[in-house]
């Protein structure tokens, strides 16, 4: 995998963002029958919260994370690959990333949500360490939530 560089999105990049996450999610559309939440949020909000990181190899852009800090852990919103840099592990890399991010933040924990027809999503989050804590409705669609508990780094 060539190097990649993980920075937080610019003021002026929610368009881009916008573009990379329509193409990453447009195979979804059809399966759940309306467009997944990260198609519709507003990244330039995102941007301006210090919410958006982007993922650049080679100078170009292959990927964004969306992290909020919550009372519960650090939400993972959003992650998302260029469908060219799919299965070069940028995704795994991206989670490692906000791992790290939660840690330095403080956090116990890292969760996030996914539409429950996105099973593939699933079963990868599992691989990595996340467990399903419940399903609910959030916005129309039908949602898994995950959690992954952090390991507090001993000094």
């Amino acid at each position: 995998m060539p190097p990649c560089h993980i920075r937080r999105a610019r003021p002026g990049e929610d368009a881009a963002l916008r573009n990379l996450v329509r193409a990453a999610y447009a195979h979804y559309v059809p399966r759940i029958g309306v467009e997944p939440l990260p198609m519709v949020d507003d990244y330039a909000a995102r941007i301006a919260a210090n919410q958006a990181w982007v993922l650049e190899q080679d100078g170009q852009m292959q990927g964004l994370l969306v992290l909020e800090d919550t009372p519960t852990g650090l939400l993972l919103d959003n992650i998302a690959v260029t469908e060219a840099a799919r299965g070069q592990g940028l995704g795994r890399a991206m989670i490692a990333f906000a791992e790290a991010e939660a840690r330095r933040r403080g956090q116990a924990c890292l969760w996030l949500y996914t539409n429950e027809k996105m099973t593939e999503n699933i079963a990868l989050y599992t691989r990595l360490g996340f467990a399903e804590t419940r399903r609910e409705e959030k916005s129309g669609r039908r949602t898994v939530i995950m959690e992954k508990p952090l390991m507090r780094e001993s000094l």
